[in-house]
């Protein structure tokens, strides 16, 4: 009866503790102030993670779109866009892919990983030759 009981509490509680432990959901992503900029939804298709802005939090930034961006991206909405694409995991963390900033239309190379003493914070770094910058989200769910 104890088995039967431990096993179903595994049953329940292991999807929760499990999810909490993915890059996989819905992220803030803040500008340098600290304020929370857009809420970024992270997914896999297939064995690769994608992202995408799931909400711009300011209401009148809501229909902007990205007219410094090139080719499929240029001119369409930023609400919505799938900015991030293609990371396949590696390790603890997916790596090999790419992202783009909006603001300025520039393609970096990426790679995400949660960090080691919180996975509720999911660090997003960007590349661009040797060159690269880390920016740390936090879990909106």
């Amino acid at each position: 009866m104890k088995k039967t009981l431990l096993h179903l509490l595994l049953l329940v509680f292991l999807p929760f503790a499990t999810h909490s432990q993915s890059v996989v959901g819905k992220w803030k992503n803040t500008n340098s102030e600290g304020k929370v900029n857009s809420i970024i939804e992270i997914y896999k298709k297939g064995d690769e993670v994608y992202g995408k802005v799931d909400r711009i939090i300011k209401e009148e930034d809501r229909d902007r779109r990205c007219t410094k961006c090139e080719g499929d991206l240029k001119d369409e909405p930023i609400e919505g866009m799938e900015l991030m694409k293609g990371l396949k995991k590696e390790g603890d963390e997916y790596v090999n892919g790419t992202i783009v900033d909006p603001k300025s239309g520039k393609k970096y190379r990426c790679k995400i990983w949660l960090d080691d003493d919180n996975p509720d914070i999911l660090k997003v770094r960007g590349y661009l030759a040797f060159f690269y910058k880390t920016k740390t989200w936090r879990r909106a769910e």
